[in-house]
């Protein structure tokens, strides 16, 4: 398959009308990924603050060090979903000793507490399942208002909580395939979320693109590694024009 957007700087090749090649693009790659690796656990998802305060802490951080602060914060706070205004008042010193393992501390302790006084001005009390009743654009560009909060963390938050619309977060994993696999040219996340968001198909509901980000995330940091992607096992080899040149040259070195 060739490349979708050979050109980078071709910009309006990304609004022109698809062909049946482009339509299937994502779903070919997300049935090859579906067969390797299986169908991801399904998630459970958090009301959307608490979905937020994840996404801010999650930054760079793995998933498993991400999760252990959440419940840090918990234990130490007495917080939890329902009741995070204990985090909300805490002080930053203390906000960055409960959060010390994430990736930034210093950085995403003031944002935090920030975020959950500002929350708390603009509504009257720290909640965001108001949110539910409004569009999904209006949802997001209320979210990126506050510190720390653009493009990949406000879809997590609709995507990935209890609000369950149509989005993608554009990680740097999500990132990384994409553009190995050149189906959009090199951009921000929120450039690549939007024209990747032109392939998805009208079938595909917030669950269903939950499901595509976690396998595309999966594939990143199992085969499609940032230092050492295994491109001779990638299920996507033969869609994949980066790992072909990567092949390509490791036979010519070797030769």
């Amino acid at each position: 398959m060739p490349e979708l957007f050979p050109n980078p700087a071709d910009l309006e090749a990304t609004r022109r009308p698809l062909t049946p090649e482009q339509a299937d693009k994502l779903p070919h790659i997300h049935r090859l990924l579906l067969g390797y690796y299986g169908k991801p656990a399904q998630r459970d998802p958090w009301d959307p603050l608490t979905q937020l305060i994840y996404s801010l802490l999650s930054a760079r951080t793995k998933t498993p060090t991400s999760h252990q602060v959440m419940r840090d914060l918990e234990r130490t706070f007495h917080a939890g979903p329902g009741n995070w205004e204990p985090v909300r008042d805490a002080s930053i010193a203390d906000l960055e000793r409960a959060i010390a393992i994430v990736t930034f501390p210093e950085q995403k302790a003031p944002q935090l507490k920030e975020t959950l006084q500002g929350i708390t001005a603009r509504y009257g009390s720290l909640t965001l399942d108001f949110l539910a009743k409004y569009r999904t654009e209006k949802i997001r560009t209320w979210l990126e208002q506050f510190p720390g909060v653009g493009p990949k963390t406000s879809a997590a938050v609709v995507n990935f909580s209890t609000l369950r619309r149509r989005a993608l977060a554009i990680d740097s994993h999500h990132l990384r395939v994409a553009q190995r696999l050149c189906i959009v040219p090199r951009a921000d996340a929120a450039t690549t979320e939007e024209r990747l968001m032109r392939l998805v198909p009208e079938t595909w509901d917030a669950a269903m693109l939950d499901e595509h980000h976690s396998l595309i995330k999966l594939h990143a940091q199992t085969l499609c590694t940032f230092a050492d992607p295994k491109c001779e096992s990638c299920p996507l080899l033969k869609i994949c024009p980066t790992g072909q040149r990567n092949l390509a040259e490791l036979t010519l070195t070797s030769a």
